[in-house]
Formats: C-alpha cells, structure tokens, sequence
C-alpha cells in the first residue's frame, strides 16, 4: 500500500469514526424510547376508519413531564376522504379553539353544520387543529401533514401568541433566541437532540410558577416579561410571524390548497393595559385612560386612535400590535390566499367601532356573539369565494339559532374565565375563584363540570335528558348531535342524533349522522331505506 493510500485510508476511517458512533448512538437512544417525531395525526383507538388530531401534540417538543399543561380538544374526520368530501382545516390558536367553551364555540364547531346544510350533496369535514398558546412556529411545523390530508382549504385565525406563546419572543417556553429555536425545530425528531433536552431540563428545573397546576397558563409563560414597542424582540415577533407565515402558505399553495387567513380582534375598550411597573406600561395606562375620557365625551375616533396606540404601547403582550394586522393584509396579497377581515366586522358591530365587553370576556377572547362573528365572517368570505358549486346559504338567524354550544358549556366557560382572571396578568398575586350562583339545572352542570364532579360526555347526556324530560326537541337535538359528534364508535348515538334530525327535516345533518351509525356498525333495519329517502330528498332540493 502506498503511503498517499495509507493517508487517505486514515482520513476515510477518521471522518467515519464520529458518523458511526452518532448512527449507534441515535440507535441506541431510540431503542431506548428517545426520538422521533409525534404524527399530528393519529388512528381513534375506538373506530380505525377515523383519525383525530393528537391532543397531547406538544409532547413532540417537550420530553414527558416539561410539556405546557395545553392540549387540543379531540374532534374525529374520515381516515380516507370521501369521494365527494369537501374537507377544511382550521389553524390558530385558543380563540380559533374556541376558549373558554371548548370545541363547540371553535371555528370548527361553529361552520360544521352549516357548511352540511350549505352544501348537502357532499360530505363535509371541518376539522380543528387549533390549541391554546401555540404561534407560528408550531403552525409552520404541521402544514406539510395537514396539506397531505388534502383539505380543500385551510382556514387560518392567528397572531397573539407571537411574543408569548409557546416558542414566542418573550415566553419562558423557548429555546434562547429565534435561531436556536429554528435549529431546534429541525432537529427535535433526533433522539441525540431528544436526550440531550432530556438532561438539560432535569438538571435545569423550571420555575415554580411553570411546574404549578394552580397556575393559569398565563402566569406560566410570560410572569414578569415586558416587550417595550419597536424594541428589538418587538420586531423580532413580527419578522419570525410574517416568515413564518410565508412557510405556511408556500407549503399551501404547493399543495394547490387555498388559504383563508382572518384579521385578528382584541379588546382594546374595556381591557386596561396588562404591563406594569415600567415607563411603557404607565405610557400606556395614560393613553388608555385619555381614549376612556374621548369615549365619554362620544369622540370615537379620537378614543379609538388612543385605545389602540395603548394596546399597541402595552409591553405585557398577550394582544397583537397592530402591525401583526398589517402583516397578515400583506400576506392575503398573494395568489391563493383570501383576506377574511373578521377584525372589521366585529367593529362593526360595535356602536363605536370600538371593541370592549359587548364581544369580548376579557383581552382577547370572544363571547358567543364574538365567536359567532368569526364564523360568520368566514362563512360568508367561503361563500364569496365558494369552494364548491351550487351553495344554499344558510341564515345568520338560523345559524344562531342552531350554535353548537350549550347553555351548561356558557356557565362552564364563565368560570374559566373567572378562574383565569384570578391569577396574573390580571391579579398582582393568585385569589380565590369566586363563582356567581347558578341560575337554573342547565347551568348546575356547568358548574359540575368546571369542579371536574363530572365529565363533558356525563354533562351532555344529563342534558339530553332533562330536555327530553322538558320536551324541548330543538335542545334535545342539539345535545344529542354533540354527544354524537364525540362518538363516532357508538352506533346508537348517532342513530338517535339522525332520528331526531330527520324529525326536524334537517335532512343533510340527519343523512351526516345515519352514514356515520352504518359505518359504526348499526343493523337497524330501516336504516338504509331512510338514507336513500334522504338522499333523494337532498338530490330534488
């Protein structure tokens, strides 16, 4: 052998020294349970045709135990997409979730049967991807499994957790700064990188506040973390939300899926600024209290220019600057993207154009008319741009009148709300949570739900009943579709969910929930003749 041989033999083995030992290494740590990249996406251990987006998904970014205590309500769409499917996806963060009443109030929950009844003669799939406290960072990194589940179109309500959010300029729940944040997003599916987080976070313990279960999230993530306007990590949030954004809908457009992206609302009439003890916390507090003067004297534009500067001023940044709203007008500019400007809608509805408590609950979360007013406002921004041929609009009156949320969820809802406004950034220090008494049985099950002395599932069934017992049909049927909704195993309920429909002649609905208990297995007789007198029905409409 040649010495020029021999040198670049050593050199071969030298350079492969160090990529095998990391292949055995990664090997070694997977077989020890470290690595590999938790789908978005997973089977309903109940009913293999049904998938469900991971509740716990956030465990693929944190190890066991050192995940945020976040998780996405469970909802169920076809393993395989029907033939004649019209399939939409739904992105964000907890108002696009529907917080504090749950998946009902969500975007989801609010255009499913609608959008049934918009179009009967296909079978509609709203599915909710959307959790509380996630930003862009995690949209981007699930975009390529939701565009392989071949949505017709993704509908996109986000932007307030840029600073404060999991991975967020300003949250304790990030990785050092927008670069080692991006390197770790790429990485993370390694076990070498999974192990190594591992021994950092048990060697590294978290703060009390992060590690408390008495906490609210709020006080989690941001305790004591002041952006001040147009500083440095104020630009950063909106440089990493407007790039991060571009990702999303290139991995949208590549896919030939539309993107329906919304403005964003908060309260800036009702809510005072969040930060404190610093000149930009009292800079704001002073605009917010000149825009309440000009809201007395009925100077609206006046009050809404200083209401809004204030928020923007506000360093605690739970809401959006106005910038974050300039950046998503800027994003819809491109081919294959729809503007749905939920933000002037609301403010329309507003005497002032204003936004405060007649649509707010506290910062930034709706109420249900608010809630009601994002799904509206996509439905008719759906329906402008359609998706499918030949819709048959549904009202705003009977849309209301059908709204998937109960008056129990309402009561449930208030008490988040109160629970959540017991603790900072809304109190210096955590309270007790004081609750007004219930007004009647509907809300004793709320109640009984919030302390967990029941579960959603027993709170709907009980419902069921008392309607039932009252017969009230409209609320009966209401709490047996959403009972249904959560079963897609369970023959029965859907069953009786499409006898009751079918008895209200809300044909697509009752068609929606027959196919559904033959597919779980029903062997009721005459269910497949009703199924084709619905479908008839539906096709001579």
């Amino acid at each position: 052998m040649t010495r020029a041989l021999r040198r670049s033999t050593l050199l071969l083995i030298t350079l492969a020294i160090p990529v095998v030992f990391f292949i055995l290494l990664e090997g070694g740590l997977r077989l020890a349970g470290f690595g590999g990249k938790a789908p978005l996406f997973i089977e309903n251990p109940a009913h293999p045709d049904y998938l469900l987006p991971r509740p716990d998904i956030l465990s693929r970014y944190f190890p066991d135990g050192h995940a945020p205590r976040v998780t996405m309500e469970p909802n169920f769409f076809l393993k395989e997409k029907p033939a004649n499917g019209l399939r939409l996806i739904v992105q964000g963060g907890s108002t696009a979730a529907g917080f504090p009443y749950g998946l009902g109030a969500s975007l989801a929950g609010m255009l499913d049967n609608r959008l049934r009844q918009t179009y009967p003669q296909r079978d509609v799939e709203v599915i909710n991807t959307a959790m509380s406290a996630v930003n862009s960072y995690l949209l981007k990194d699930v975009a390529s499994e939701i565009a392989e589940q071949s949505p017709d179109a993704v509908l996109i309500y986000a932007g307030h957790n840029e600073y404060l959010g999991i991975f967020g300029v300003g949250s304790q729940f990030q990785f050092g700064g927008p670069l080692l944040t991006r390197l770790y997003l790429s990485l993370y599916s390694l076990a070498t990188v999974d192990a190594l987080q591992y021994l950092m976070l048990s060697f590294s313990p978290q703060p009390d506040d992060i590690q408390s279960t008495s906490r609210t999230f709020m006080a989690q993530v941001a305790k004591n973390t002041m952006i001040p306007f147009d500083s440095g990590a104020y630009r950063q949030g909106l440089r990493q939300f407007e790039a991060n954004m571009r990702q999303v809908i290139d991995t949208y457009r590549q896919a030939g899926i539309p993107v329906y992206i919304s403005t964003i609302a908060s309260n800036i009439g009702d809510q005072p600024p969040l930060g404190f003890g610093s000149p930009a916390a009292d800079e704001a507090l002073s605009l917010y209290q000149r825009g309440r003067q000009a809201m007395a004297s009925e100077n609206y534009p006046a009050a809404r220019q200083y209401l809004s500067k204030a928020k923007d001023i506000d360093p605690l940044r739970f809401r959006a600057p106005d910038d974050i709203n300039a950046i998503i007008r800027k994003l819809s500019s491109q081919p294959g993207v729809v503007l749905v400007d939920t933000l002037s809608v609301m403010e329309s509805r507003t005497q002032s154009n204003i936004i405060g408590n007649s649509l707010m609950l506290e910062h930034l979360h709706p109420n249900l008319p608010g809630y009601f007013l994002i799904a509206e406002s996509f439905y008719n921004a759906l329906l402008d741009y359609p998706l499918a041929a030949e819709p048959e609009s549904v009202t705003t009156a009977e849309a209301w009148r059908n709204r998937p949320v109960t008056a129990a969820e309402e009561y449930y809802g208030y008490a988040q709300i109160q629970a959540l406004k017991s603790d900072f950034p809304f109190r210096p220090s955590p309270v007790p949570v004081m609750l007004s008494e219930p007004a009647d049985w509907q809300q004793q099950l709320g109640k009984a739900y919030f302390e967990k002395r029941l579960d959603w599932l027993e709170m709907m069934r009980q419902l069921r009943t008392g309607f039932a017992k009252r017969q009230d049909l409209h609320l009966e049927m209401k709490a047996a579709a959403l009972i249904a909704q959560a079963l897609p195993h369970d023959p029965l309920s859907n069953e009786q969910a499409g006898d009751l429909l079918y008895k209200a002649r809300r044909d697509a609905e009752a068609l929606y929930f027959y196919q559904r208990a033959k597919r779980a297995g029903s062997a009721t007789s005459n269910l497949d003749t009703r199924m084709a007198m619905l479908k008839d029905r539906l096709t001579k409409k």
